[in-house]
């Protein structure tokens, strides 16, 4: 094909019409996400606030300082960040555990158990809550903090496995051979060789697991009774009165603070994350 050729098709009316429908199609997106996240920001700063976007006529601070209290705020985000940090920290390193053997190892059930692990993801929520919930009696753990974060981290878990068996294939096993030659154990070599090169996919999985956990509403507010124990997903139902009332400011301080978290955990793992593995020329020919 010559120059002008493929000048001509790249250049082509139906080429262009497709790329501004793309570009159209993206830009409403957009606009999908910026007007509630517009409302969010000026609703925060508006003590006059209601449900309507519109620019506050005296700014001011008072909705965060209303809602800057330890009962309010400080003790809902530190519970949140007990039950995602948990339930993240115990699916990540289950995770790998389950990986493991499945990316590493050929064995017949591997392809039915994976199966098995797919079918979990598509189970709602929902439709085990009334089991579990019984199960939680029968065991009295009804409002214990570590029985909710272990059960978080078994939702979360099958997903988590999928994505770490593919982060943990683009891992050679000639390293690990490397590591055995030397007289590392499996484990070791797992600790040690593979676990440190896949660290840019674990911080995906743990971001993905933490935000998950970080949303949840429905569990800890069947699970967790004691208001003291109630994360800000659940807490955050305060802010909505009797008869309709809600108070708009108050309720976008809050969802401003309870988000800060999220996105300073998503910029500190994509600092240390790298851009991809890197691993050729890891070992010598």
């Amino acid at each position: 094909m010559s120059v002008a050729t493929l000048a001509a098709s790249v250049a082509s009316p139906r080429k262009a019409t497709a790329a501004a429908l793309s570009n159209g199609i993206l830009i409403v997106i957009a606009l999908c996400f910026l007007l509630p996240l517009a409302w969010l920001i000026l609703a925060s700063l508006d003590p006059d606030a209601s449900y309507r976007t519109q620019i506050p006529a005296n700014p001011s601070f008072a909705n965060y300082a209303a809602v800057l209290t330890p009962g309010l705020t400080f003790l809902p985000l530190w519970n949140s960040l007990l039950l995602s940090g948990g339930a993240a920290v115990a699916t990540v390193v289950a995770a790998v555990l389950a990986a493991y053997p499945l990316s590493r190892y050929t064995m017949r059930f591997n392809k039915p158990f994976m199966y098995a692990i797919l079918f979990g993801t598509c189970l709602p929520i929902t439709a085990i809550m009334v089991p579990v919930y019984s199960l939680f009696v029968r065991l009295n753990l009804i409002d214990s903090m570590p029985a909710s974060i272990l059960f978080m981290a078994a939702t979360s878990l099958p997903m988590a496995i999928w994505m770490t068996k593919n982060f943990m294939d683009s891992v050679p096993i000639s390293l690990e051979e490397a590591a055995w030659v030397d007289g590392a154990s499996a484990m070791t070599a797992l600790r040690r060789v593979v676990v440190p090169l896949m660290r840019p996919g674990l911080g995906v999985v743990f971001i993905f697991v933490f935000i998950q956990a970080w949303g949840n509403f429905f569990v800890p507010f069947v699970l967790l009774l004691s208001p003291s124990k109630q994360p800000a997903a659940v807490s955050i139902y305060s802010f909505f009165g009797q008869y309709g009332a809600i108070a708009y400011g108050q309720l976008a301080a809050f969802s401003v603070l309870y988000s800060v978290p999220v996105i300073l955990l998503y910029a500190l793992v994509s600092r240390g994350m790298g851009a991809s593995f890197t691993l050729s020329g890891a070992i010598k020919g």
